[in-house]
């Protein structure tokens, strides 16, 4: 995860134990829900201002190494 890793943290106390960008209550979800629908780094930092680029990068970057060491059951896979 390298640098990207160190801006994202979990602890019970915020938001009970969620990963989020450090220094704020601002989580992973909440990033990968904004991105889903849509908005680019630039557009979540200008309604964020006290993020930078940098941290929604390091929060999906976080996301997608979480969902690579998943196995999910049930899922169906279409050929």
């Amino acid at each position: 995860m390298g640098e990207n890793g160190k801006r994202i943290v979990s602890k019970l106390s915020i938001l009970g134990g969620k990963p989020v960008i450090k220094g704020t209550r601002i989580s992973v979800s909440l990033i990968l829900n904004l991105t889903a629908h849509g908005l680019g780094a630039g557009e979540i930092v200008k309604e964020y201002p006290h993020l930078k680029e940098s941290d929604v990068f390091a929060a999906l970057e976080y996301a997608e190494k979480v969902i690579d060491k998943e196995k999910i059951e049930g899922l169906k896979i279409s050929k």
